[in-house]
């Protein structure tokens, strides 16, 4: 799917491109003849073509995903997270490395026109607040099934950093050091 939507995006701006910079100028110069040649309603039907081969790609990746992300994945460990540098009562045994997370996320057009809206007569962005929820939770998972591979019982010095990547897509990091306890034992 990737490989038709870099097909699409390429015939668009090749395009684009035809359409700027020799189409413009070519009726400029002949703007007597209205009948555009074969290369300007190529390069129109390319633009018009891209958008909508990307378009769709998008549209089918975007249903995949869904149904992917439609049912909760349930996850056998039970993974300790601090943002404090050590986990109370618990004895680290091992420093295993860094453990990390990362997700860009945006929401569609519709959806930051209503943010825009509310942006203009106050009030919470829950569209935003929404898609940022999302990006927390999915990049977590990623956090979490890192250090649930390299065999951690816990991740401490957990933080959060985000981004504004385009518009209204956000990315969102999030990362800690993943460790082995010491038989899970009380610290006296």
């Amino acid at each position: 799917m990737k490989i038709i939507r870099n097909v699409g995006s390429l015939a668009f701006v090749l395009g684009l491109f035809v359409v700027i910079f020799a189409g413009i100028p070519w009726y400029v110069m002949v703007a007597d003849d209205p009948a555009a040649p074969w290369w300007m309603r190529t390069a129109v039907f390319s633009l018009l073509g891209g958008i909508l081969v990307v378009l769709a790609s998008v549209g089918l990746e975007q249903r995949k995903y869904k149904a992917d992300q439609a049912g909760p994945k349930p996850t056998d460990t039970t993974l300790l997270l601090s943002n404090t540098p050590e986990i109370p009562r618990h004895e680290i045994a091992e420093v295993l490395g860094l453990a990390q997370g990362h997700t860009v996320y945006a929401i569609w057009l519709g959806k930051d026109l209503s943010a825009l809206i509310r942006l203009i007569l106050g009030g919470e962005l829950t569209e935003y607040t929404e898609m940022m929820g999302r990006a927390r939770k999915a990049a977590t998972e990623r956090m979490v099934g890192q250090a649930d591979e390299m065999g951690a019982d816990a991740i401490i010095n957990v933080r959060y950093m985000t981004t504004s990547v385009v518009g209204s897509a956000a990315e969102l990091l999030v990362y800690g050091t993943a460790v082995k306890l010491n038989g899970l034992a009380l610290k006296v």
